[in-house]
Protein backbone atom coordinates (compact mmCIF):
# COMPACT_ATOMS: atom_id res chain seq x y z
CA UNK A 1 0.00 0.00 0.00
CA UNK A 2 1.38 3.53 -0.94
CA UNK A 3 2.26 5.80 2.35
CA UNK A 4 0.64 8.57 2.66
CA UNK A 5 2.45 12.03 1.62
CA UNK A 6 3.52 13.23 5.14
CA UNK A 7 5.12 9.57 6.14
CA UNK A 8 6.74 9.54 2.65
CA UNK A 9 8.19 12.94 3.88
CA UNK A 10 9.33 11.74 7.32
CA UNK A 11 11.12 8.49 5.90
CA UNK A 12 12.88 10.87 3.40
CA UNK A 13 13.86 13.18 6.33
CA UNK A 14 15.01 10.12 8.54
CA UNK A 15 17.22 8.47 5.74
CA UNK A 16 19.18 11.45 4.93
CA UNK A 17 19.48 11.86 8.86
CA UNK A 18 21.21 8.20 8.53
CA UNK A 19 23.20 9.08 5.35
CA UNK A 20 24.73 12.49 7.55
CA UNK A 21 25.47 10.85 11.01
CA UNK A 22 26.34 7.61 9.73
CA UNK A 23 24.73 5.73 12.76
CA UNK A 24 21.12 5.11 14.04
CA UNK A 25 21.57 6.27 17.34
CA UNK A 26 22.84 9.42 16.11
CA UNK A 27 20.26 10.19 13.90
CA UNK A 28 17.33 8.90 16.49
CA UNK A 29 18.53 11.92 18.58
CA UNK A 30 17.95 14.71 15.59
CA UNK A 31 15.15 13.45 15.19
CA UNK A 32 13.84 12.09 18.72
CA UNK A 33 13.36 8.33 17.50
CA UNK A 34 14.54 5.53 18.97
CA UNK A 35 17.57 3.66 17.21
CA UNK A 36 15.30 0.52 16.51
CA UNK A 37 13.03 3.14 14.98
CA UNK A 38 15.14 4.39 12.50
CA UNK A 39 16.48 0.66 11.66
CA UNK A 40 12.75 -0.34 10.85
CA UNK A 41 12.23 3.12 8.62
CA UNK A 42 15.19 1.93 6.80
CA UNK A 43 13.94 -1.91 6.08
CA UNK A 44 10.56 -0.09 5.25
CA UNK A 45 12.16 2.26 2.18
CA UNK A 46 14.67 -0.88 1.02
CA UNK A 47 11.67 -2.87 0.96
CA UNK A 48 9.19 -0.64 -0.82
CA UNK A 49 12.17 -0.06 -3.77
CA UNK A 50 13.55 -3.73 -3.84
CA UNK A 51 16.66 -2.12 -3.14
CA UNK A 52 19.65 -2.29 -0.66
CA UNK A 53 20.61 1.54 0.74
CA UNK A 54 22.69 0.91 3.24
CA UNK A 55 25.37 -1.72 4.07
CA UNK A 56 25.45 -2.19 7.55
CA UNK A 57 28.50 -3.13 9.71
CA UNK A 58 29.10 -3.45 13.29
CA UNK A 59 31.44 -0.32 12.62
CA UNK A 60 30.31 1.71 10.06
CA UNK A 61 27.04 2.37 7.48
CA UNK A 62 27.83 3.02 4.16
CA UNK A 63 25.81 3.84 1.38
CA UNK A 64 25.54 1.85 -1.87
CA UNK A 65 25.40 3.24 -5.32
CA UNK A 66 21.45 3.44 -4.99
CA UNK A 67 21.51 4.93 -1.57
CA UNK A 68 23.64 7.60 -2.76
CA UNK A 69 21.38 8.57 -5.91
CA UNK A 70 18.10 8.12 -3.12
CA UNK A 71 19.87 10.41 -0.93
CA UNK A 72 20.97 13.05 -3.65
CA UNK A 73 16.77 12.69 -4.79
CA UNK A 74 15.34 13.38 -1.26
CA UNK A 75 17.37 16.11 0.13
CA UNK A 76 16.58 17.43 -3.33
CA UNK A 77 12.98 16.42 -2.68
CA UNK A 78 12.84 17.62 0.92
CA UNK A 79 14.49 21.17 -0.14
CA UNK A 80 11.27 21.70 -2.54
CA UNK A 81 9.18 21.38 0.20
CA UNK A 82 10.38 23.55 2.42
CA UNK A 83 10.67 26.03 -0.33
CA UNK A 84 6.79 25.09 -1.37
CA UNK A 85 5.93 25.41 2.54
CA UNK A 86 7.66 28.71 2.81
CA UNK A 87 6.47 30.28 -0.61
CA UNK A 88 2.87 29.81 0.80
CA UNK A 89 3.60 30.79 4.14
CA UNK A 90 4.88 34.20 2.59
CA UNK A 91 1.66 34.64 1.25
CA UNK A 92 -0.38 34.73 4.36
CA UNK A 93 2.12 36.39 6.19
CA UNK A 94 1.91 40.44 7.12
CA UNK A 95 4.77 42.06 5.26
CA UNK A 96 5.45 44.52 2.58
CA UNK A 97 4.12 48.12 2.57
CA UNK A 98 1.10 49.53 3.11
CA UNK A 99 -0.31 52.79 2.25
CA UNK A 100 -2.01 55.13 4.63
CA UNK A 101 -4.08 58.16 3.89
CA UNK A 102 -5.79 59.92 6.86
CA UNK A 103 -6.79 64.02 7.76
CA UNK A 104 -4.33 65.90 8.76
CA UNK A 105 -5.81 66.79 12.63
CA UNK A 106 -6.87 62.96 13.13
CA UNK A 107 -4.44 61.57 11.49
CA UNK A 108 -1.16 63.33 13.73
CA UNK A 109 -3.13 63.33 16.93
CA UNK A 110 -4.78 59.88 16.86
CA UNK A 111 -2.85 57.32 14.23
CA UNK A 112 0.53 58.67 13.70
CA UNK A 113 0.88 57.81 17.73
CA UNK A 114 -0.11 54.34 17.49
CA UNK A 115 1.98 53.68 14.68
CA UNK A 116 5.56 52.77 17.18
CA UNK A 117 3.89 49.92 18.23
CA UNK A 118 2.27 48.20 15.06
CA UNK A 119 5.67 48.18 13.57
CA UNK A 120 7.26 46.54 17.03
CA UNK A 121 4.34 44.41 16.19
CA UNK A 122 5.07 43.71 12.65
CA UNK A 123 8.26 44.45 11.47
CA UNK A 124 8.30 42.90 7.85
CA UNK A 125 5.34 46.09 7.24
CA UNK A 126 6.81 49.03 6.07
CA UNK A 127 3.69 52.19 6.78
CA UNK A 128 3.50 54.90 4.57
CA UNK A 129 1.09 57.66 5.82
CA UNK A 130 0.16 60.31 4.09
CA UNK A 131 -1.58 62.92 6.09
CA UNK A 132 -4.00 65.27 3.30
CA UNK A 133 -7.59 65.99 3.92
CA UNK A 134 -8.38 65.18 0.19
CA UNK A 135 -10.52 62.12 -0.27
CA UNK A 136 -8.49 59.39 -2.31
CA UNK A 137 -9.62 56.67 -3.96
CA UNK A 138 -8.98 53.50 -2.82
CA UNK A 139 -10.54 51.18 -5.44
CA UNK A 140 -7.97 52.46 -8.04
CA UNK A 141 -4.95 52.00 -5.94
CA UNK A 142 -4.19 55.62 -4.61
CA UNK A 143 -4.22 53.93 -1.15
CA UNK A 144 -4.72 50.73 0.95
CA UNK A 145 -6.40 52.15 3.69
CA UNK A 146 -8.08 55.41 4.37
CA UNK A 147 -9.00 57.13 7.83
CA UNK A 148 -11.97 59.19 7.52
CA UNK A 149 -14.35 60.97 9.46
CA UNK A 150 -18.63 61.58 8.66
CA UNK A 151 -21.06 59.91 6.64
CA UNK A 152 -19.14 57.20 4.32
CA UNK A 153 -20.73 57.21 0.22
CA UNK A 154 -22.21 54.22 -0.98
CA UNK A 155 -19.83 51.93 -2.72
CA UNK A 156 -18.08 48.25 -2.81
CA UNK A 157 -15.25 49.30 -0.35
CA UNK A 158 -15.12 47.73 3.23
CA UNK A 159 -15.69 50.18 6.37
CA UNK A 160 -15.08 49.01 9.85
CA UNK A 161 -15.74 51.36 12.96
CA UNK A 162 -12.82 52.98 14.95
CA UNK A 163 -14.12 55.59 17.32
CA UNK A 164 -16.67 58.37 17.38
CA UNK A 165 -15.46 61.94 18.56
CA UNK A 166 -17.79 64.91 20.06
CA UNK A 167 -17.28 68.56 19.34
CA UNK A 168 -16.97 71.58 21.37
CA UNK A 169 -16.99 75.01 20.89
CA UNK A 170 -13.79 76.50 23.10
CA UNK A 171 -11.65 79.44 23.75
CA UNK A 172 -8.95 80.71 25.69
CA UNK A 173 -9.19 82.51 28.96
CA UNK A 174 -7.41 85.19 27.82
CA UNK A 175 -9.66 85.88 24.79
CA UNK A 176 -12.89 85.59 26.95
CA UNK A 177 -11.03 88.50 29.41
CA UNK A 178 -10.78 90.56 26.51
CA UNK A 179 -14.10 90.08 24.85
CA UNK A 180 -16.63 88.46 26.96
CA UNK A 181 -18.28 85.18 27.45
CA UNK A 182 -21.37 84.38 25.00
CA UNK A 183 -23.96 83.06 26.79
CA UNK A 184 -26.56 82.30 23.73
CA UNK A 185 -25.37 81.09 20.84
CA UNK A 186 -26.40 84.36 18.95
CA UNK A 187 -23.83 86.23 20.92
CA UNK A 188 -21.30 84.67 18.76
CA UNK A 189 -22.27 86.94 16.00
CA UNK A 190 -20.05 89.47 18.17
CA UNK A 191 -17.05 87.51 17.75
CA UNK A 192 -14.39 85.92 15.88
CA UNK A 193 -15.19 82.48 15.07
CA UNK A 194 -12.76 80.19 13.17
CA UNK A 195 -13.58 78.07 10.46
CA UNK A 196 -13.01 75.20 8.62
CA UNK A 197 -11.77 75.83 5.23
CA UNK A 198 -11.54 72.61 3.42
CA UNK A 199 -14.75 71.66 1.17
CA UNK A 200 -16.31 69.07 2.89
CA UNK A 201 -16.69 71.26 6.04
CA UNK A 202 -20.23 72.31 7.24
CA UNK A 203 -20.66 76.37 6.61
CA UNK A 204 -22.45 76.78 9.65
CA UNK A 205 -22.33 76.10 13.28
CA UNK A 206 -25.23 73.38 14.99
CA UNK A 207 -27.09 74.38 17.92
CA UNK A 208 -29.97 72.71 20.12
CA UNK A 209 -32.29 74.89 22.26
CA UNK A 210 -35.42 73.07 24.05
CA UNK A 211 -34.68 70.00 22.01
CA UNK A 212 -35.19 71.90 18.67
CA UNK A 213 -31.69 71.96 16.48
CA UNK A 214 -30.97 74.84 14.93
CA UNK A 215 -27.62 76.08 12.44
CA UNK A 216 -25.87 79.84 12.31
CA UNK A 217 -23.69 81.15 9.66
CA UNK A 218 -20.30 82.50 11.66
CA UNK A 219 -17.69 84.57 10.49
CA UNK A 220 -14.22 85.45 11.40
CA UNK A 221 -10.74 86.41 10.53
CA UNK A 222 -8.73 82.90 9.99
CA UNK A 223 -9.97 79.77 8.35
CA UNK A 224 -8.11 77.04 8.36
CA UNK A 225 -7.95 73.11 6.94
CA UNK A 226 -7.65 71.26 10.55
CA UNK A 227 -8.71 71.58 13.58
CA UNK A 228 -5.14 71.18 15.67
CA UNK A 229 -4.54 74.47 13.30
CA UNK A 230 -7.94 76.04 15.03
CA UNK A 231 -7.34 75.02 18.13
CA UNK A 232 -3.65 76.51 18.46
CA UNK A 233 -5.09 79.80 17.17
CA UNK A 234 -8.23 79.15 19.56
CA UNK A 235 -4.92 79.00 22.47
CA UNK A 236 -3.82 82.36 21.68
CA UNK A 237 -6.12 83.89 21.83
CA UNK A 238 -7.27 84.61 18.30
CA UNK A 239 -10.64 83.90 18.40
CA UNK A 240 -13.32 80.81 19.20
CA UNK A 241 -13.55 77.48 17.31
CA UNK A 242 -15.37 74.42 16.94
CA UNK A 243 -13.39 71.20 16.84
CA UNK A 244 -13.40 67.63 17.63
CA UNK A 245 -12.47 66.94 21.03
CA UNK A 246 -9.35 64.88 19.70
CA UNK A 247 -7.84 67.99 18.87
CA UNK A 248 -8.16 69.61 22.63
CA UNK A 249 -5.58 67.30 23.79
CA UNK A 250 -5.07 68.25 27.82
CA UNK A 251 -5.79 71.90 26.87
CA UNK A 252 -9.17 71.69 28.98
CA UNK A 253 -7.52 69.95 31.75
CA UNK A 254 -4.65 72.67 31.84
CA UNK A 255 -7.01 75.79 31.71
CA UNK A 256 -5.56 76.66 28.11
CA UNK A 257 -8.93 76.16 26.64
CA UNK A 258 -12.78 76.55 27.91
CA UNK A 259 -15.54 75.30 26.54
CA UNK A 260 -18.79 77.38 25.81
CA UNK A 261 -21.96 76.91 25.44
CA UNK A 262 -22.48 73.34 26.49
CA UNK A 263 -26.16 73.93 27.08
CA UNK A 264 -26.50 74.24 23.75
CA UNK A 265 -24.15 71.50 22.18
CA UNK A 266 -26.04 69.17 19.79
CA UNK A 267 -23.91 66.16 20.63
CA UNK A 268 -23.18 65.42 17.25
CA UNK A 269 -20.61 63.35 16.70
CA UNK A 270 -17.71 62.41 13.46
CA UNK A 271 -17.76 58.58 13.33
CA UNK A 272 -14.19 57.47 11.87
CA UNK A 273 -14.15 54.46 9.86
CA UNK A 274 -10.70 52.13 8.00
CA UNK A 275 -12.10 52.06 4.53
CA UNK A 276 -10.06 49.40 2.16
CA UNK A 277 -10.62 46.74 -0.37
CA UNK A 278 -12.26 43.67 1.48
CA UNK A 279 -12.91 39.72 0.67
CA UNK A 280 -11.00 37.33 0.88
CA UNK A 281 -8.25 38.44 -1.25
CA UNK A 282 -7.51 41.25 1.31
CA UNK A 283 -3.54 41.47 1.89
CA UNK A 284 -2.78 40.03 5.19
CA UNK A 285 -0.45 43.29 6.21
CA UNK A 286 -4.17 45.43 5.62
CA UNK A 287 -6.20 43.06 8.25
CA UNK A 288 -3.55 43.52 10.64
CA UNK A 289 -2.94 47.25 10.41
CA UNK A 290 -7.05 47.46 10.31
CA UNK A 291 -7.67 44.85 13.27
CA UNK A 292 -4.78 46.70 15.19
CA UNK A 293 -6.93 50.04 14.89
CA UNK A 294 -9.69 48.61 15.94
CA UNK A 295 -8.43 47.11 18.73
CA UNK A 296 -6.47 50.50 19.98
CA UNK A 297 -9.23 53.15 18.84
CA UNK A 298 -11.97 51.17 20.04
CA UNK A 299 -10.35 51.06 23.25
CA UNK A 300 -9.91 54.76 23.75
CA UNK A 301 -13.87 55.26 22.92
CA UNK A 302 -15.34 52.21 24.97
Amino acid sequence: MMLASADRARDLEVFCAVADSGSFSAAGRALSLTPSAVSRTLDRIEIRLGARLLLRSTRALTLTAEGQAYLAAARRILADLDEAEQAIADQGAPRGRIRVSAAISHGRLCIVPLLGEFVRRYPNILVDIHLGDGLVDIAAGQADVAIRGGPLADSALTARRLSDNGRSIVASPDYLARWGVPQTPEDLHNHNCLNFSFRRAEPVWPFRRDSVDYALKLRGAIEANSGDTLTELARDGVGIARVGDFSLGNAIAEGRLVRLLEAYNPGDREVFHAVFVGGANTPARVRVFVDYLVERMSARTA
